[in-house]
C-alpha cells in the first residue's frame, strides 16, 4: 500500500513524499534519498520500495527541494537545505511510530544521507528517548565531496561561467543550461562528508561501480576508511554510475535490500 504525503521542512517548504507499507504493520522503515536532478520515483527507488515491501519493511521516498513535486525553485537548492529536509523526513517518520530507521542515499542523495546521519547521531546522543539511532545506512555511488566532483566535471572555465551566469550544464547531457545559483557550489565547499562520517556508528554499506563516470571511486574508498562502525564497500567490476547493465542493477538492489533487512550489529 502506498500513501502520498505532504511534509514540511524547517523553513516551511513542502516536501512531496510517498510512504510504501507492507501488509502487516511494521516499525522498520527505509528513507530513500534520490540523486541530483533525479526524483523520488526513480527506477532504483521504486524497485527498492517493492523489494523492501516483500521483506516486510516500509519505505518513504521523497523529492528533494526543487525536484519532482516538492517546492523549489531548483536554482535555490543547496546541500545544507537538502540535509535539513532529510532530517525533517526522519523526524516525520519517527512521529508516525517507526523506530527502526534505515537511510538510503543515491549519488548526491548519498552525500545528503551521510550528513543527515551524522547530525541525527548527535540528536540521538542528546535525546535517545525520542530520537532512535539509525539501524543502518546504505549508499549507492555516493558523492562525498561534491565540490571536487563539480571541479572535475566543469573545469575552471566552467566554474567561472557558473559564477557569472548562475547556470550549469545539464549534468545528464541535456542541451539546455539549468538555473542554479553559484551559492550551491560555495555551500558544497563547507559540506564535505569525510569528517562528519567519523561520527556515524550505524552499519554502512557503500556500493559503486569501478566504471562510474561521475563520482570518483577514491571518494568511496576514503569514505570507507573514515567510517568507524561496521561497514562494507562493494565495488562492482564494469558497473557505471547508473548501473545500466541489468545484472549490475539487480546486484546493487540485492546488496542494499539485504543490508537493510539484516545489517551487522553496531
Amino acid at each position: 500500500m502506498e500513501e502520498t504525503l505532504s511534509l514540511r521542512d524547517p523553513a516551511g517548504n513542502r516536501i512531496a513524499a510517498v510512504l510504501a507499507e507492507p501488509q502487516q504493520r511494521t516499525g522498520h522503515v527505509a528513507v530513500l534519498c534520490h540523486g541530483f536532478l533525479s526524483h523520488k520515483n526513480s527506477a532504483s527507488n521504486q524497485a527498492l520500495a517493492e523489494l523492501l515491501q516483500q521483506r516486510g519493511i516500509a519505505s518513504l521516498r521523497f523529492d528533494c527541494f526543487g525536484h519532482g513535486d516538492s517546492d523549489g525553485p531548483f536554482a535555490k537548492l543547496t546541500t545544507s537545505l537538502a540535509v535539513a529536509q532529510a532530517r525533517a523526513v526522519l523526524t516525520s517518520i519517527v512521529d508516525r511510530g517507526y523506530r527502526r530507521l534505515a537511510l538510503v542515499g543515491s549519488s548526491f542523495g548519498g552525500l545528503v544521507s551521510l550528513l543527515a546521519a551524522a547530525e541525527w547521531a548527535g540528536l540521538h546522543q542528546s535525546t535517545p528517548a525520542t530520537v532512535p539511532a539509525l539501524a543502518c545506512l546504505a549508499l549507492k555511488c555516493p558523492v562525498v565531496d561534491f565540490g571536487e566532483e563539480l571541479r572535475l566535471e566543469l573545469g575552471e572555465e566552467g566554474l567561472q561561467e557558473w559564477q557569472r551566469t548562475n547556470t550549469i550544464p545539464d549534468l545528464h547531457g541535456g542541451p539546455v543550461r539549468l538555473p542554479l545559483d553559484y551559492a550551491f557550489y560555495q555551500d558544497c565547499l563547507t559540506r564535505i562528508a569525510y569528517e562528519p562520517a567519523r561520527s556515524i556508528a550505524a552499519p554502512t554499506l557503500i556500493v559503486q561501480g569501478d566504471h562510474d563516470e561521475y563520482v570518483p571511486l577514491h571518494q568511496s574508498q576514503r569514505l570507507y576508511a573514515s567510517l568507524p562502525g561496521p561497514k562494507h564497500l562493494e565495488i562492482l567490476p564494469g558497473a557505471d554510475h547508473r548501473f545500466t547493465n541489468p545484472s549490475d542493477f539487480q546486484r546493487m538492489l540485492t546488496l542494499i535490500t539485504d543490508w537493510i533487512t539484516t545489517p551487522p550489529a553496531s
